[in-house]
This record gives structure tokens, sequence and C-alpha cells, in this order.
């Protein structure tokens, strides 16, 4: 299936030409040898939207964009933000698992975002047609996402240690912050057994220290932490059951966001889940469109933190008291683009974890990750549309 594009242009009303569309028989095979996905995985990823080319009308570098429809992109994916040298064409979300899937088959658009966990497998398996520019578009605290049977006599994390826990692919990026969290908190993620639903390109080339127990198809490991089949659950999402007051399931942290203010507290980190990707050819043949996207997506998030700051602008009533208490606690900018000390610590953190807990390879360096461009951005990035009070 084809994937359809709006064209956005600056400020003005943008034309509603459709991007050309590319014939899905167009060939992933290189990169589908350089990083193997699932074959089902492959079948229901779309063709390549928009190829990366000049465009006749406005001298511009036409590039194609695929990522999440959050606040902080909808001033870009709105045409709000001018992209300097870039004829910008808006490709379509396939929803947050998919857009993985479309990627790790070479068949997204130009600029993605990508599973930060999946991306750091694929390079250290020779991925070599995409490289990431400093654009973080998704972090989450993880301690809340932990999720025990309430049957099971589990009081705290090291109880899990040799027990059976459950999550749909072992390579989600926030099942390896997950399992980093239990290491640190006296359950060994080689201690435990791995119960997976979807089988991925990280549990296909896990060493045998990860243990992985693969389920029978069609069976769920939502179903299975009710059931009291498994003794937790590692999910990226809210468990629906848990947060609908259903007694057999409960969090492994109660006041887990007490926990994630410690850890921020002791690490600076607000965890990293994605990155966002270009092609490693254009980047060489136009080096100049790290700064370009990297500086596009910082005033898209500026416009955004400055529109949802505003009570009368969000469903919220203490919006304002929140926002004054995250700042203090979290500081101006938790959304940070660019390789700051900060950004390089708490990304390679991540890299630390899906090197120790599927890779048998050397454990990549961001140098192998990020494009070198991404190095020399000026930092901090310029600030375009500081917040404005008067709400």
């Amino acid at each position: 299936m084809a994937a359809k594009a709006k064209k956005k242009v600056g400020k003005k009303a943008p034309a509603k030409k459709a991007a050309p569309k590319i014939s899905a028989k167009k060939s992933v095979k290189k990169a589908a040898a350089r990083a193997p996905v699932k074959k089902a995985a492959a079948k229901k990823a779309p063709a390549k939207i928009a190829p990366a080319k000049k465009a006749k009308a406005s001298g511009k570098l036409r590039l194609s964009l695929m990522c999440g429809n959050y606040e902080i992109v909808r001033p870009l994916k709105e045409g709000a933000v001018d992209v300097k040298g870039i004829d910008l064409v808006i490709g379509g979300y396939p929803g947050g698992r998919a857009i993985h899937d479309h990627v790790a088959a070479g068949q997204g658009c130009d600029i993605n975002e990508y599973n930060g966990g999946h991306y750091v497998v694929q390079k250290a398996h020779g991925r070599a047609d995409i490289t990431a520019i400093p654009v973080f578009l998704h972090r989450r605290f993880r301690h809340g996402f932990i999720y025990i049977n309430t049957s099971k006599g589990i009081t705290k994390p090291s109880d899990l240690a040799g027990r059976r826990v459950a999550c749909r692919s072992i390579g989600a990026a926030a099942a390896y912050w997950m399992r980093g969290h239990l290491d640190e908190h006296g359950a060994s993620h080689k201690s435990i057994t791995w119960v997976i639903q979807d089988p991925d390109d990280a549990s296909e080339g896990a060493p045998p220290s990860t243990k992985i127990e693969v389920l029978p198809k069609g069976k769920l490991v939502e179903d299975m932490i009710l059931t009291g089949e498994v003794d937790a659950i590692i999910s990226p999402d809210v468990n629906a059951a848990q947060a609908q007051g259903d007694p057999r399931i409960a969090r492994l942290w109660p006041d887990y966001k007490a926990v994630e203010v410690d850890y921020f507290k002791r690490t600076g980190f607000f965890p990293i889940m994605h990155v966002t990707t270009v092609p490693t050819e254009i980047v060489a043949k136009y080096p100049w469109v790290v700064e370009s996207l990297t500086n596009a997506f910082e005033e898209s998030k500026q416009l955004a933190r400055r529109y949802v700051a505003n009570p009368r602008n969000v469903p919220l009533a203490f919006l304002h008291t929140y926002r004054e208490e995250e700042a203090k606690l979290l500081g101006p900018d938790p959304w940070e683009f660019g390789l700051s000390d900060l950004n390089k610590r708490n990304y390679d953190t991540l890299v630390g974890f899906v090197h120790d807990q599927v890779l048998d390879t050397p454990r990549p360096k961001l140098e192998d990750l990020f494009a070198k461009e991404a190095f020399e951005l000026k930092l901090p990035l310029p600030v375009k549309y500081p917040f404005q009070y008067g709400f």
C-alpha cells in the first residue's frame, strides 16, 4: 500500500498536490540484507513515498517525512516552520508500532522517526543506508510501565529475579530501559525468562545469555499477566486492565512517579526512546541538511511548547501549576535536541542496554550512529520562538 503525502509550503495555504507514488515493487533487498526483519512486517510496509531529489519548481531539496503526530511536530507538519533549503513533503503516520517496521524494512520516508534501540541493533548488524540526526521526538520515564500479577507475592523489584516476565517484543526501546531499571534494582535481565509474542531482529539475534520464550501464535502477553501465566509484564504503553482497576494487576512501583523523580535527580536522564534518521547518501551529498532539519524541528518544538503552555489552549485546570513544577524539576527544555553532553550520556545509556541485552558485536559508538555534522552543531540551538507569558 503506497502512503499518501500532502505538500506543505511555508505559512501560505498549502498546495494539496499529492507526492508522486513509487511502485510497491521497488526492491528493498539491500536494506533487508543488512538488517533482516520479519516477513510479515515487510509485507505491511508501504513503498517509499517520496525519493529525495531536487524540486524543479523551488530549487530546494525535496524530502519526505514520517513521524508521530506529536504536538512538537505539528507546526512543522502544518507548514508554520520554514525548513531552510528543503521542500518538505509530509507522509502518513502508520501508528506507533508499525512505523518502526516500515523504517526497519527500508520502506519509510526520507526522514523517519525510529525506535532508538532497534536503530542500534541494525547499525551493529551493518545497516549503512540511514544515519541519525539529534532530534529525539519521543522520551518517557519507564519505571511506571512495569506491572506485576498481584497473586505472586512480589513486593520489590528483586523479587522478579529468576521469574517469567512478558513483553510483546524484546526490541521495543522502552523494553531496553525497563530491563536496565530491573538490573539496577536487583533483578538481572539475564536471570529472567522473557516471554514474548512478537519475535524481531533483537530476539532472533540475541545471545544465549538472554533467555527468551516465544509464545504460540495468537497468545497475548496482556492476557497472561492477568491469568498468572507470567509473573510480570513490561509494556511500552499504559496497561488498560491496570488503569481500569483490575485487581489482578498492579504496578511494580506503586509510587512510580517518586521513583522516576529520584532517577532523574540521580542521572539527569529523561530517557530517550526514538531517534530521527535520514538517508546516509543525502547527508554525504548535502551535509547542510543535518543543521537545517535539526533547527526546523527545534523551531517546531518551540512553537508547540509556547502554545500548550497557555491555559486557554489546553483543557486542564492546573496546567500552569503543573508546568511550573515540571520546569523546576526537569529544567526549561526536557525535550532538548542536539548532542549536548547530557543527551550523549542519555542515548549512550540506551546503547549500552542494547549491547548488553541483545548484541554479540562490539558496542557501537555514538560516532557510528550519528552523522558527523551532528557533532558540529553549535549548541544551544537557536531560540526563534521564546516562551511568552500574558495568558
